[in-house]
């Protein structure tokens, strides 16, 4: 899927289903909001999902005749591009068929995929430059997206890049929430950055963190970023650690697949520099052949907590111009 200057008045409604709310918005095709509704909370079951979904696009339709099409990123897993989300992590429903549902009630072609894929997408058509990019983004879990060759890779059924279950610490002691001990994702989101925090302030309760907290136990990844933004030392080298994890698997993306940027975001990315120095500095100690190659850049973010809708909204309206160009060229000539 490669994105292509269009400025022809379509509009898309991209929509990030997580596992606590539900955020939706119009966007056209180069990527500008339209509008955005205010988030609902997220049902668990799938006719509620559905529902919930359904009202949101007829709702946007009605003030914006121009919508063409509709997006969907989802936490978990989901096959491509049949728009299948096989199991979420916060929610019961497991092998739901969202994708020919979303058609089904609303008429609309529609895309569903990864909501790291998507907000991956949204970086990738903000302007990065970068044929080869990858996307990280940190915050509660860890995930990613990858574009290669300005196409975003999913591996064969849609699943790949799950970046917080690459393996870095296979003889650690913290286990992952898929059961597996060694992955990223326990060693740099933000739950891993509240737990280094809660047993930094225990073993300084009078210190900043556990004051800000009201006790070592009640320590988030939050109030360590804040901590660290306000010039604490013990905060500040938690985000150090957690630096230090990521850049280890930067390090093994870029060996992998030799890219020329790397975008992080996500709540816990919000710390900036606190979080991408120490991260870059590991980066360059483990990547391969660090003096003879040329690094790729690690930059922030652009989008926040909106990039998932958008880079779902922006799959959307790139989709369905891919499939309007298979149309008129089956034999795929340029």
């Amino acid at each position: 899927m490669r994105p292509r200057p269009h400025g022809d008045g379509r509009l898309s409604v991209g929509l990030d289903i997580g596992g606590t709310k539900i955020a939706a918005g119009v966007v056209d095709a180069e990527g500008h909001v339209v509008e955005r509704v205010p988030a609902v909370p997220s049902p668990t079951d799938q006719a509620a999902i559905l529902k919930t979904v359904s009202v949101l696009v007829e709702g946007l339709r009605s003030r914006h005749p121009g919508i063409v099409a509709v997006g969907v990123g989802a936490a978990g897993l989901v096959r491509w591009p049949e728009g299948r989300i096989r199991t979420a992590p916060n929610n019961a429903y497991r092998d739901l068929p969202l994708r020919r549902l979303l058609q089904e009630s609303t008429g609309l072609p529609a895309v569903v995929d990864n909501d790291a894929n998507a907000a991956c997408w949204a970086e990738y058509r903000a302007g990065h430059s970068a044929s080869y990019m990858a996307f990280i983004t940190v915050g509660t879990g860890v995930g990613g997206g990858l574009v290669l060759d300005d196409r975003l890779f999913r591996g064969r059924t849609g699943i790949a890049m799950e970046v917080g279950h690459m393996i870095v610490d296979p003889y650690g002691t913290e286990r992952c929430g898929c059961g597996t001990v060694g992955c990223l994702e326990p060693l740099a989101s933000g739950r891993a950055l509240g737990r280094y925090g809660g047993v930094a302030a225990a073993t300084d309760p009078g210190g900043t963190l556990a004051t800000l907290a009201g006790g070592p136990d009640r320590v988030t990844g939050e109030m360590v970023s804040a901590a660290a933004r306000a010039g604490d030392p013990a905060a500040c080298a938690q985000l150090e650690r957690l630096g230090h994890w990521l850049g280890i698997g930067v390090a093994t993306l870029v060996n992998l697949f030799d890219i020329e940027l790397v975008v992080v975001g996500g709540g816990v990315a919000e710390a900036g520099d606190l979080l991408l120095d120490p991260l870059r500095s590991s980066f360059a100690r483990f990547v391969t052949a660090a003096a003879h190659r040329e690094l790729p850049d690690i930059r922030p973010a652009r989008f926040g907590p909106e990039a998932g809708w958008v880079g779902a909204a922006l799959l959307a309206l790139d989709h369905d111009l891919d499939l309007a160009h298979d149309e008129e060229d089956p034999a795929g000539g340029a």
